[in-house]
């Protein structure tokens, strides 16, 4: 197993192994340590042949300790990734010259700056539905990004196919004088699974669009512009966005929009879990000063994520959250004043 001690200057510091981040904590003991460079044991002379270990044996002690650094598995620590791409977003080649001269992240530099293992690395990144691009790393403008994926819905549509049934060859011909196909074939990737077909004796790759991807995206496109949408008005648009057959709803806005349903007429904002603080007390000092009594329904997709493991969202909010009953629903508010 290879061990890293990965931070910044700023961070705490942890460690990682090939595939999970643990944060490292100095504790106290009241046994003295005794550090020796060729510590061997009884059961490592008899490993070694001796069929009785010496009862004693000279050593040399090369320093001691009375504390130790224990260690506890905990989140990925993926905002700064968030970060370092956002510095030089794609947002098509005829942008590029504004980027010229700067900085753009490989694999091993973004493990250099970024305190996660490999493994939650190349998840932090897929979720970000970043890309490589000449070996870098690069995230898609949001604006451009959707640009893409309108395009494809656009194309779904005007040729009546099956969102499961999307064919790549058809997209790339069609859309590749539009925008590089690369492009294309990777929103294909970040928003479909991919299958290779038998067609005829000629093999043909097909993606089957993710229905919920699609329209969640299409309703962060709609909500990014407004401070608050009516949402009556948010969801007829909304629904005559997304590609034939596919069914918007509004449990799909998980972790993305806030309905507020005691406002006359009810209303609709983004919220992205991901625009959010990444410290417990800073979060829920966020969401409570949005909101000041959140349901368990509704809070859930936005502090989820900062469950340590094996903990439910039920004991997350027992700690940092105080319950009480509002018409016979049970509600959680602020333990201190919000300001």
């Amino acid at each position: 197993y290879s061990l890293v001690i990965r931070g910044d200057g700023e961070d705490h510091a942890v460690l990682c192994t090939g595939d999970a981040t643990y944060e490292l904590r100095a504790a106290d003991t009241s046994n003295l340590l005794l550090l020796l460079p060729d510590a061997r044991t009884a059961d490592s002379l008899r490993a070694e042949g001796h069929a009785e270990a010496p009862r004693l044996l000279t050593a040399h002690v090369f320093g001691f300790a009375n504390s130790y650094l224990e260690v506890r598995r905990c989140r990925p620590r993926l905002k700064k990734l968030r970060s370092l791409l956002g510095e030089c977003p794609f947002s098509g080649p005829e942008n590029e010259a504004q980027y010229e001269g700067q900085q753009k992240y490989t694999t091993a530099d973004l493990l250099d700056r970024v305190q996660a293992s490999e493994v939650e690395l190349q998840a932090g990144l897929k979720a970000l539905n970043a890309c490589q691009i000449d070996g870098r790393w690069r995230m898609l403008d949001l604006d451009y990004e959707m640009r893409l994926l309108s395009l494809l819905t656009q194309l779904v549509d005007s040729e009546s196919w099956s969102f499961r049934h999307v064919p790549l060859r058809v997209c790339l011909d069609e859309l590749g004088v539009l925008e590089p196909r690369d492009m294309i074939e990777h929103c294909l990737n970040c928003y479909g699974e991919r299958t290779d077909e038998e067609e005829g004796g000629a093999a043909e790759v097909v993606y089957s669009l993710h229905e919920d991807r699609v329209c969640r995206a299409l309703a962060v496109m709609l909500l990014k512009g407004c401070v608050k949408f009516n949402l009556a008005e948010f969801c007829d648009v909304w629904r005559q966005s997304v590609p034939e057959g596919m069914d918007a709803q509004l449990g799909q806005l998980q972790g993305v929009a806030l309905v507020e349903r005691a406002a006359r007429p009810e209303v609709i904002s983004l919220l992205r879990v991901e625009d959010l603080p990444d410290d417990p007390q800073e979060r829920f000092s966020k969401l409570f000063s949005l909101r000041d009594k959140w349901t368990e329904e509704d809070i859930a997709p936005y502090v989820r994520d900062l469950c340590a493991e094996k903990q439910s969202v039920s004991a997350l909010l027992t700690k940092h959250a105080r319950s009480s009953m509002h018409n016979g629903v049970k509600v959680f508010n602020s333990r201190r004043s919000v300001s």
